[in-house]
């Protein structure tokens, strides 16, 4: 409440257009932006050939995620979020995602989010994931706290759930829901991940949650081979579509720009994300209003 949230710290200190932004486009759905890359397939393949053969497993999506927490973590403005018309910088790096229990139309999802602090190396991350998954899908049966807090949603009356959605929508906009819940509710992270090349569809530009503060989506499609340029020569090359749609209130395009930049550098060398990042770049805009208010003080 009073601009005080569990899991961000406003953001202070900002141009005056940007500041403005979410007074103008009040919610996520009037600030969409989409954009989309074509990854090239190679590298992804070798690398993952390479550790196969000294036993270490790998996969796109392991990749994909490790891009997004490493890229997020030098450049922390894509972190922010916007709630009650206040630019807030997200206390970690969360990302939500979807898993199918069993490879059948009948087969429920869940509905999984993981804390990273940026630190984490690429094995550290694909280890984190598999963890979560594997309790996630070892039965049919298994629900996690999220899915649990779904189904009390909805065994309500259906004139209610409205109603608990609205108090539940309420609380968020106006910072009263405790970290304990926001852990839980899949709508609240960095970005949303998509795999629909798992199920060999194609890429989407899936829009960004008017509910919760999510300010990415990434969807990764089914790859083909399309002609591209090599060495100044035209040839065949394998290509994953990955189709991005952001929120643009909490971020100037030439950050975003240079962050995703930053992001296809690293699916384009998995091998430089081996290695932990010991130091991380904090949001300056951040810093700098806290570094003012502690001078001050003195």
């Amino acid at each position: 409440m009073f601009g005080y949230r569990a899991d961000g710290k406003k953001v202070k200190n900002l141009d005056p257009i940007q500041r403005l932004m979410p007074h103008i486009m009040p919610t996520r759905a009037d600030a969409q932006n989409s954009t989309s890359y074509d990854v090239p397939c190679e590298p992804l393949d070798e690398f993952i050939k390479r550790e196969y053969e000294k036993g270490e497993k790998y996969n796109y999506m392991h990749i994909l995620i490790a891009a997004i927490v490493r890229g997020t973590a030098l450049y922390p403005r894509i972190n922010r979020f916007i709630c009650n018309g206040r630019i807030y910088a997200r206390n970690c790096i969360q990302i939500s995602f979807l898993v199918k229990k069993a490879l059948s139309q009948e087969a429920a999802d869940a509905t999984i989010k993981i804390d990273f602090t940026g630190h984490e190396s690429l094995p550290e991350i694909r280890d984190r994931i598999n963890e979560v998954i594997a309790k996630n899908v070892a039965s049919i049966d298994t629900k996690n706290d999220t899915d649990t807090m779904a189904r009390i949603f909805s065994i309500v009356p259906n004139f209610m759930i409205g109603i608990m959605i609205g108090l539940l929508k309420f609380a968020d906009v106006h910072g009263l829901l405790p970290k304990a819940i926001l852990d839980l509710l899949p709508f609240h992270c960095t970005a949303f991940v998509t795999n629909l090349k798992s199920i060999h569809g194609p890429s989407i530009y899936h829009h960004v949650y008017n509910f919760g503060n999510t300010g990415m989506f990434f969807a990764m499609g089914k790859e083909s081979k399309k002609p591209v340029v090599r060495n100044g020569e035209i040839v065949v090359g394998k290509l994953m579509p990955l189709r991005i749609v952001t929120d643009e209130r909490f971020c100037d395009g030439f950050y975003f720009v240079n962050a995703f930049k930053k992001l296809m550098a690293l699916l384009a060398d998995p091998d430089s994300m081996m290695e932990r990042l010991e130091e991380l770049p904090q949001d300056t805009v951040v810093q700098h209003a806290f570094s003012k208010k502690k001078k001050n003080k003195q």
